[in-house]
């Protein structure tokens, strides 16, 4: 039928008594001490500074990996013992931050060996973990708030220099309610990664024909800027920018820009502003210098300063810097699906100025067709960013 299943199974360190390699873990040696020679804590924590353990630990993640697993849920990480004794010969004091980090990069690798890839789906992180992406925000709950709370979170760690993360679109400890999920899941899809979980059930068709309707309009969305989002998390990538990011990431010298932290950019051109409270329709959405354009409804504005802006069909406010060329392709039921040979080009101006489109493809990806919407404009395509 054209799907394609990206099957992650969740597991983290800590082995309860109950778990069979419990023993086998302690025997061996793989696991955090005290001072003592005690376990620190009721679990067996497996001890990353301690190669031997990495190799023990990979060895079950490869089998997983080679039965066709696309990847591991490297969850929980932040709870090693500060108390504890670890192989590196160190105290928790020097491997509590430290072993986030030894934990994503033992399971990245072994991905990375086992299928090529360097996904994981990892909760806690430490500076270098952006080696090893990606991460998502942990159990958020069902609510406004941490709607909120998770693009702020985001938006930090952006500036921390991780370019993807992700979160769990409706909110993770309960059922998400349906006006929470509608809102939520355009910002979702806004994100350099994105998935639906939490508290069953998820699936839209569980909500209702209406809002099946409205979720496959805003994944529709997700799947014709494919290019777009391809392109900008390329050029991030390489720079080590974030693929969200701050408004005065990019308008530093804008002083209204700097207290913003409900809106952020998606890559250099797209500037969204999420719906945060319940049955909003609209919202005060702050517009850096410029000129800007409504993705949704074509209605332009001028920016430094706040305006009310309505929500389009879809709940979430997108603006268009002025001269930006967004590519668009025909959505497809999978990324391997996508028909890279036909790009669409939408020119969004205010000003007659010509545009001008950097867009990186896949490897061997080289259109055949692309259609300019606009009156006027130029477009280069880049197969490599090196080549200028």
């Amino acid at each position: 039928m054209g799907f394609r299943i990206s099957l992650s199974l969740w597991q983290l360190p800590y082995f309860t008594p109950a778990n069979p390699l419990y023993r086998e873990a302690i025997t061996r040696g793989y696991v955090v001490r005290d001072g003592d020679g005690n376990l620190p804590t009721e679990d067996a924590i497996i001890d990353f500074s301690n190669p031997e353990a990495v190799a023990w630990y990979q060895s079950f993640l490869a089998r997983l990996l080679k039965m066709g697993v696309g990847a591991i849920k490297v969850d929980f990480g932040e709870g090693a013992p500060l108390h504890g004794q670890y192989f590196s010969g160190r105290s928790g004091f020097y491997e509590h931050n430290l072993y986030p980090l030894r934990y994503n990069c033992a399971a990245a690798e072994i991905t990375r060996q086992v299928t090529g890839e360097n996904i994981i789906w990892a909760r806690s992180a430490w500076a270098g973990s952006q080696r090893y992406p990606l991460h998502w925000g942990g159990d958020a709950e069902n609510t406004d708030s941490a709607m909120a709370a998770t693009l702020r979170a985001g938006l930090s760690l952006g500036l921390c220099g991780f370019t993807f993360w992700s979160h769990d679109i409706g909110g993770f400890v309960k059922q998400a309610p349906l006006e929470l999920y509608r809102r939520w899941l355009p910002f979702g899809l806004l994100t350099s990664h994105s998935r639906c979980h939490g508290a069953p059930p998820r699936e839209p068709w569980h909500y209702g024909e209406e809002f099946t309707r409205d979720f496959r309009r805003a994944v529709t969305l997700r799947y014709r800027l494919i290019p777009y989002i391809f392109t900008q998390a390329r050029l991030c990538a390489e720079k080590g920018h974030p693929l969200l990011q701050t408004l005065f990431f990019q308008y530093p010298d804008d002083p209204g820009s700097w207290l913003v932290e409900d809106e952020y950019f998606f890559g250099s051109d797209l500037l969204v502003a999420p719906l945060f409270e319940s049955e909003a329709s609209d919202r005060h959405v702050y517009l850096p210098p410029g000129k800007w354009i409504d993705y949704q409804t074509g209605k332009t504005y001028q920016g430094g300063r706040w305006e009310r802006i309505a929500a389009g069909e879809i709940p979430i406010i997108i603006l268009v810097k002025d001269g930006a060329v967004i590519p668009h392709v025909a959505p497809a039921q999978s990324t391997a699906y996508i028909d890279w040979s036909n790009i669409e080009l939408r020119f969004f101006r205010v000003d007659a100025d010509r545009g001008d489109a950097l867009i990186l493809l896949p490897d061997r990806q080289i259109p055949e067709r692309i259609t300019v919407v606009c009156e006027d404009g130029t477009a280069r395509i880049v197969t490599d960013p090196l080549a200028g």
